[in-house]
């Protein structure tokens, strides 16, 4: 079904471009709905999306204030250095030319410099909303337990054999049991070298588990004995741990107020739609 938004007619077309797109993300959240509720909700939601977005153009080509040629220009030029086949930019706009490719542009210049002016007024969020927030999602910001590992490893590939990196690993262990310091051992015997065999502090979920079953079990200076996974043959000692927990304020106060002001940037623009939309003339045809 078409509809005519303040004289300018939008076809069926557009509103199902929108249900393709919105598709895939759509299907993945609404997975346990009932398919026919689901499609309907989907092409309510496209359709007012459409009219939204064409409120907002032609507010913005009305109201959005002059667009510099030069900057388009700019805009022009950085696009096409995207594009290995020059002929592909002008199919993917559907013009054989760069005035409609520019006509393009400025549009949606005009749309940015307009949402820009909406949010212009979004003040700062206070210091008592960023503790409110940090409150009611603490979850957002609990961190699993970190370890500080290093290891030696020998790695088991074409070029050496299981035998040979065994043999390599079992020399390094027996001169560590013989009272050698591991970071000496460490350079003359580990596959990757970089920092002294040091992986820094890592969280569960960034190793492969069968070295990870070993490392978080280990006390802060203890080494491992030999183990295998799937790269080759370790031996691993833990440096320091730090236990997991809700980070403090101080730490994802930026976050928050990135957050914060997002949303009150979205809430300034649906205000805005919100208006230009109880202004429009609608029709179905």
């Amino acid at each position: 079904m078409a509809f005519v938004v303040n004289g300018e007619k939008i076809e069926d077309s557009a509103i199902q471009q929108e249900v393709e797109r919105l598709r895939p993300d759509y299907e993945r959240v609404f997975s346990d709905q009932d398919p026919r509720e689901k499609e309907t909700q989907l092409l309510d939601w496209s359709r007012e999306n459409v009219i939204e977005r064409v409120l907002i153009n032609q507010d913005a080509q009305k109201n959005g204030g002059a667009i510099p040629g030069d900057k388009v220009e700019a805009t022009l030029a950085k696009l096409k250095e995207q594009y290995e086949d020059s002929q592909q930019l002008y199919k993917d706009f559907d013009t054989d030319g760069d005035d409609k490719i520019k006509e393009a542009i400025e549009a949606q210049m005009r749309i940015e410099q307009t949402l820009s002016n909406v949010c212009k007024g979004v003040s700062k969020p206070s210091k008592t909303a960023i503790k409110e927030y940090y409150e009611q999602n603490k979850d957002q910001f609990r961190t699993e337990e970190r370890i500080r590992v290093a290891h030696i490893v020998k790695h088991v590939n074409w070029q050496t054999d299981e035998e040979s990196a065994f043999q390599a690993i079992s020399q390094a262990h027996e001169e560590l049991k013989n009272g050698a310091a591991f970071e000496m051992v460490v350079d003359k015997y580990t596959d990757c070298a970089d920092n002294g065999g040091d992986l820094g502090f890592i969280m569960k979920g960034q190793m492969v588990e069968e070295f990870e079953d070993v490392v978080f079990n280990l006390g802060i200076g203890r080494m491992s004995d030999i183990f295998r996974s799937r790269f080759g043959f370790h031996i691993a000692k833990v440096y320091a741990r730090e236990p997991g927990g809700v980070a403090g304020l101080e730490d994802v106060q930026e976050r928050i107020v990135e957050a914060l002001e997002e949303q009150m940037r979205g809430k300034a623009i649906d205000n805005f739609v919100d208006e230009l939309r109880s202004k429009a003339k609608i029709e179905e045809v």
